[in-house]
Parts: structure tokens; C-alpha cells; sequence
């Protein structure tokens, strides 16, 4: 585990609880997306793993340090890319980056710089002044900081946020590259898609409390979940007997069935159903159908965990 995290606590003055207990571990090479609402807790995660904000209590370790004992240790294995940007404007771009990895006590290394640079197709723009990029080559410049002591743990807080779809898809891609290179990386987004695009496992959190950590992979699954709704010509007061093997589910006070299958297997079943229900002498109205997606089920937790 590159990054573990013990029953983290964290209470500002005036008696705000940002973090409440917050246990995770993450592994070497993978990307974590955090998934939440604004005020929910991620940005005070991240600071408190990168030790700008101090615990309350529990324990945070980056490669076996504790940010708090050996905070120089597990410092100089992060990269941080912050929301904001807060650049010196009027600094050439690669002097910017170069000073970063100096700020690491890591010593000049130009072909290094050059290799960042490069790889996050700033090395045309290494002569310009800050003040004269885009937003998006701005956030570039942010990452290009971030990689220039060669940490092992990348935190992006919103990378895209601001920026348009192409970009965005660029970005995506340039998190690809370094998780190939074995860079472990966690990023806090609001975007579903951005989720689902790249990371390796998401976990939602709201009101200072994880909800859910689990592979992408399993969310995809239940996102092959769908619903069909039968709705009947007449309420039944209960499904016949000959229906049992379809798992239906009685809604709307019997005058509709549920029926839930999966999209990726062989066959749904729903023709056998429908002949089936014929059978059984029940007459249909209506069907439709429904498909969760990654975003009811991160809306239906935010939902659960502020009741």
C-alpha cells in the first residue's frame, strides 16, 4: 500500500467535523477517483495527506511515513495539482517548473524537465511567460510542478474543472501515461464521466464521511442493471405462481410489475417473460424501461448518508 489511511479526524474551530473516521488504503499504481459534493470533505482529505492541514486524530502514512513524524519524508513522494490556479504570471514556464524541483531539494536535471514538459506538450511553450497561456495550458503548468520531483503519489484536485470536453479528454490521457509509468494517482472530480473514463476504483464521499470505495469495474456491472417496468390492464394482488422464477417484484399498488436483468448477458429473458405473463392471463398496459447510472447511484448515496 503506498498511501494508508487510519480513522482520520478532522475538526476545525467552531466545533466543524470535515472528517469523520475516515479509513482507506490505496495501492501502488492505481487511480482513485473521490466522487462529492462541494463542502463534503475531499479537498480537506487531500490537504491533510499532504500535510498542509494537521489531523485531528488517526493516522496517515505515504510509503511508510507518517505525514505528521516524518512529514519531509512522505512529502517529497507527493505531487500536488491544487483547484486554483496560483502561478507567478510573469515567470517563464520551464523557470517555474525548474524552481519547483529545486523547492525538493532534487538537483538540476534539464533533460528531466524537458522529458515533463514534453510528455504534457508544454516544451513549445517553455519560453513563455505564464501570463500569456490558456486556462488549460495553465493547469498543464500546474501538473508540470507537481511531476517535477518525481513523486510516486499524484493528487489532482478538480483537473478539469473550467476546462472544455477536448481538453478534458487530453487530460484523461496524460493521467493514463503516468499511471503506466507506475505513478499512483488520486483525483477529486464532480464530473461522473471523468470517473468512469480512468479511474481504477471510485469512492464517494459527502459530509466528511466515505461512503462507498469499489472497483470501477463492479460499478460498471450494476450500471448493466436494467429495469423493465410492466405496467397491467388490471392490479393483481399478488404475482402467480408460475411467475416465481422471474424474481418479479409487485409495485404501484399491483397495478405494475418489476423486472430486472442485466444488458450484457446472453439473453434478458424478457420475451419468455412476456409469453409467460400471457400465460398466466394477465394482460399488459405498458412497458418501459430504466438504466442506473454511475451518477443515480452517487446522487442516492449522497442522498442516504444527508438523511
Amino acid at each position: 500500500m503506498i498511501v494508508e489511511i487510519e480513522n482520520l479526524r478532522k475538526t476545525y474551530a467552531g466545533g466543524f467535523e470535515a472528517l469523520k473516521g475516515i479509513t482507506l488504503t490505496i495501492e501502488k499504481g492505481e487511480i482513485l477517483a473521490l466522487l462529492g459534493p462541494n463542502g463534503a470533505g475531499k479537498t480537506t482529505l487531500i490537504s491533510t495527506i499532504c500535510g498542509i492541514t494537521k489531523p485531528g486524530s488517526g493516522h496517515v502514512r505515504v510509503g511508510g511515513h507518517d505525514v505528521v513524524t516524518g512529514y519531509r519524508q512522505a512529502r517529497s513522494m507527493i505531487g500536488l495539482v491544487p483547484q486554483e490556479i496560483n502561478l507567478e504570471p510573469f515567470n517563464k514556464v520551464i523557470d517555474t517548473v525548474t524552481y519547483t524541483r529545486g523547492l525538493f531539494g532534487k538537483p538540476r536535471d534539464p533533460a528531466k524537465i524537458e522529458a515533463i514538459l514534453k510528455q504534457l506538450s508544454l516544451w513549445d511553450k517553455r519560453n513563455s511567460r505564464v501570463v500569456e497561456l490558456s486556462g488549460g495550458m495553465k493547469r498543464r503548468v500546474l501538473i508540470a510542478k507537481a511531476l517535477s520531483h518525481e513523486p510516486d503519489v499524484l493528487f489532482l484536485d478538480e483537473p478539469t474543472a473550467g476546462v472544455d470536453v477536448e481538453l478534458r479528454k487530453d487530460m484523461w490521457d496524460i493521467v493514463a501515461g503516468l499511471k503506466a509509468q507506475g505513478v499512483t494517482i488520486i483525483l477529486t472530480t464532480h464530473y461522473i464521466e471523468e470517473a468512469e473514463a480512468i479511474a481504477d476504483r471510485v469512492g464517494v464521499i459527502n459530509g466528511g464521511e466515505l461512503l462507498l470505495v469499489e472497483e470501477k469495474d463492479a460499478l460498471m456491472a450494476r450500471l448493466g442493471q436494467k429495469t423493465l417496468q410492466i405496467d397491467l390492464q388490471e392490479p393483481v394482488s399478488e404475482i402467480p405462481e408460475a411467475l416465481a422464477a422471474y424474481a418479479l417484484e409487485l409495485v404501484e399498488g399491483g397495478v405494475a410489475l418489476r423486472y430486472s436483468y442485466d444488458t450484457r448477458g446472453e439473453s434478458t429473458g424478457i420475451t419468455r417473460l412476456l409469453r409467460d405473463l400471457a400465460a398466466a392471463g394477465l394482460s399488459l398496459k405498458d412497458l418501459q424501461t430504466q438504466q442506473s447510472s454511475l451518477e443515480d447511484i452517487f446522487v442516492g448515496l449522497v442522498s442516504e448518508g444527508a438523511a
